[in-house]
């Protein structure tokens, strides 16, 4: 069975490669994206098996590439799970209105990162 692969959209490099080797060491295949029109034009182009996107991108925000793709056929059915800093219940009830499946708030524990990537992807 071919590796799944996640498409992280984050514009904070560290992070980025830090979360791209954990799941590389757990056999994901993984594509990055480093602000919202990058994201967009990759999920669209590859169309992944997840993507972790960052709220707070340059270019375009991630609510917006969330319900961009979550609104279009081709790539509705592709999990979508916020990754931000951003902690409050009404960030989170925005992020679930434009589509999105799950939202993990940094700092995060890997695991929990995982474990979430585990249940959006069957």
């Amino acid at each position: 069975m071919p590796a799944k692969r996640i498409l992280v959209v984050d514009d904070e490099f560290d992070l980025v490669e830090m979360v791209k080797l954990r799941l590389e060491a757990n056999d994901f295949q993984v594509l990055t994206a480093y602000d919202g029109n990058e994201g967009l034009e990759k999920a669209r182009a590859e169309k992944p098996d997840l993507i972790i996107l960052d709220l707070m991108l340059p270019k375009i925000d991630g609510y917006r590439v969330c319900r961009m793709l979550k609104f279009d056929e081709k790539y509705k059915q592709i999990p979508i799970l916020m990754f931000t800093a951003r902690a409050q219940e009404s960030d989170k009830k925005l992020g679930e209105e434009v589509g999105a499946d799950d939202y993990l708030i940094k700092p995060f524990e890997p695991q929990v990162l995982l474990d979430k990537i585990k249940q959006l992807i069957k």
